[in-house]
């Protein structure tokens, strides 16, 4: 297996493939999606600060793909772009050939696999940090699986939750799902931060604020795990 770390400018990315020619078809779907993404924003500049749900008129497939979600989730598109790009990098890398294909862009995952893959959590100072572990087994279909964190990293969130981990077929979904539930969970939180969350395209969701754990849907099992921070996708200088 080959593990590469990709970077440009927001876009900081880790890359699991067989292939090298997989790793950089990734990099191209990412970038494609990323030029589109930017394109749009040119002529669109609300779409890059809107927090709230966002039409827009018919356009490529990332920014429609963000719209969408941002839309059924309640958040602003920019919510959804790292998921989005995250997925047309595993797309491209299908596209190759790739039977196995991860990109962890900053939190947010898609993949495909013909095995089983094991994904840690990371939730900053909370108890369970980096003692579990996801124990997905083989995907033939992109699956999302999408964290955001109040406390972790430097996207912006309207909660105190330490990570919301989402899972869904719909890559951009997973994730501005996984910010609008971020959003909702604070100290007097309840079973409602999952309100709106039935009848969507989510599978399943785990959330984690300090001691409390909140668990919604069907998710892969979870077994304990030391997750190494070193494996923790990070900015590098550059």
């Amino acid at each position: 297996m080959i593990r590469e770390h990709f970077q440009f400018r927001e876009t900081i990315a880790t890359i699991l493939a067989d292939r090298e020619e997989e790793i950089s078809a990734a990099k191209d779907g990412m970038m494609s999606a990323r030029q589109e993404i930017e394109r749009h924003i040119v002529s669109d500049p609300f779409f890059a600060t809107s927090f709230d749900a966002y039409d827009v008129p018919p356009a490529g497939i990332a920014v429609n793909r963000m719209a969408k979600a941002a839309s059924e989730a309640g958040v602003g598109p920019m919510a959804a772009v790292a998921g989005t790009i995250a997925w047309a990098g595993v797309e491209a890398m299908a596209a190759e050939g790739a039977v196995f294909g991860v990109v962890d862009n900053g939190g947010d995952i898609a993949l495909i696999s013909d095995r089983e893959v094991r994904i840690g959590i990371h939730a900053g100072a909370a108890p369970l940090s980096n003692r579990l572990a996801f124990v997905v087994p083989p995907q033939d279909v992109v699956l999302g699986i999408c964290t955001s964190s109040a406390t972790v990293g430097h996207s912006i969130s309207l909660g105190a939750a330490d990570s919301v981990t989402v899972f869904s077929r719909d890559v951009s979904c997973a994730d501005a799902w996984a910010t609008s539930i971020c959003n909702r969970i604070n100290p007097e939180s309840s079973c409602q931060v999952f309100e709106g969350v039935g009848g969507t395209c989510i599978c399943g969701v785990l959330a984690i604020a300090g001691r409390e754990v909140w668990r919604w849907g069907r998710m892969p099992p979870l077994v304990a795990a030391a997750v190494d921070e070193r494996l923790i996708t990070a900015g590098r200088p550059v």
